[in-house]
């Protein structure tokens, strides 16, 4: 029997306010984008720092928690699946996007959209629910 797995969970900031929006068929789909920090220092001991962008997708419920408790700059753990998207653009180039398709999120640190901080230990997770 043949194994897979694909699993990613970021820690990072929002770089942007979600956005949410309905498929033809009536489903929510929140998109917003996070940002992750990596510092590292050289051998001469120059401290260097890169942030890594990540483009992440929510649905049904889950897409509605987001839009409605979240803002830019909010810290959030985000656990889910890359998913990587093809398409052709207009002017019929050949475009890929990869992406976090979101299965949890959890809002960590103070948040903007309330102006309340959340005391170390004390979090809330919300998870996507299948509702098929």
């Amino acid at each position: 029997m043949s194994r897979s797995l694909n699993k990613v969970m970021i820690i990072g900031n929002l770089g942007r306010d979600p956005e949410m929006r309905y498929t033809p068929s009536g489903k929510p789909v929140t998109t917003f984008s996070v940002a992750t920090n990596h510092v590292w220092f050289d051998t001469n001991g120059q401290k260097h720092s890169e942030t890594e962008w990540f483009n992440v997708v929510c649905w049904n419920n889950l897409a509605e928690i987001c839009k409605g408790h979240l803002s830019k700059g909010d810290q959030v753990y985000i656990e889910g699946r890359l998913q990587t998207r093809r398409w052709e653009d207009s002017e019929g180039n050949q475009r890929t996007s990869v992406e976090i398709v979101a299965a949890e999120m959890m809002i960590l640190g103070e948040t903007s959209s309330s102006g309340e901080g959340v005391a170390d230990n004390d979090y809330e997770t919300f998870q996507e629910i299948d509702e098929e």
